[in-house]
């Protein structure tokens, strides 16, 4: 189970909370899976059972059908964010790293049909495999942000934060109107085009460029 955050490849002294995810924040994502743009941006949630360190074998459900890749740049959250401003949303960024919300996609297409949440294609153990942070002071969190995903030496996934609906900074304070986010939260902040079925074996590469570069595997 995931225990602690770690920054510059040090271990800090953060709980480990809640993870907030902003969905459909990508316009190329949205066209690719035929969703409506939101006039807001889309929040769910996964509970802290959910993370896991991406540096170890990735576990994916082998009875729930798809598990779907879908890698975002990952906000650790330093100070108590209620009803803020954007100045102090940029203030209370502790790091940034990646995470995958790894979503069960055909358990997702049938709650969608019925009009329920999606929790349970998206909240499972494990379901939010998260890298390292790199501390703020070393990026530039409204500069464009490049990340990638590789899946067997192929390049699945590609983004950029220019190419956001709604910038890191915003959707910080956006959340923070309709909840607390405190020390220790982690906020994904939406994933580009490219999203598809993972399986046994396969071998990943997540680069956040001049940061981070993560191999891993799907057990």
């Amino acid at each position: 189970m995931y225990q602690h955050h770690d920054v510059n490849g040090r271990p800090i002294d953060l709980p480990v909370g809640k993870v907030v995810c902003v969905g459909r924040n990508y316009l190329e994502h949205i066209q690719e899976l035929n969703n409506e743009v939101p006039e807001q941006p889309l929040l769910f949630i996964k509970p802290s059972t959910a993370l896991c360190d991406v540096q170890q074998p990735i576990s994916i459900p082998k009875d729930k059908g798809s598990c779907h890749n879908e890698l975002e740049i990952a906000i650790l959250v330093g100070k108590q964010l209620t009803d803020c401003d954007e100045d102090t949303a940029k203030r209370s960024i502790q790091g940034v790293g990646l995470g995958l919300d790894l979503t069960l996609r055909d358990v997702q297409g049938a709650l969608k049909a019925k009009g329920q949440p999606w929790e349970r294609a998206k909240g499972f153990d494990f379901s939010c495999p998260i890298s390292p942070f790199v501390s703020i002071d070393k990026i530039d969190i409204e500069g464009n942000i490049e990340f990638s995903l590789s899946v067997n030496d192929n390049v699945r996934q590609q983004g950029n934060s220019a190419n956001m609906m709604h910038c890191i900074t915003s959707l910080l304070v956006d959340i923070s109107k309709s909840f607390t986010l405190l020390p220790g939260d982690i906020v994904l902040t939406g994933t580009p085009k490219g999203v598809g079925p993972l399986k046994e074996g396969d071998e990943l590469r997540l680069v956040l460029k001049e940061h981070l570069l993560i191999k891993t595997k799907v057990t």
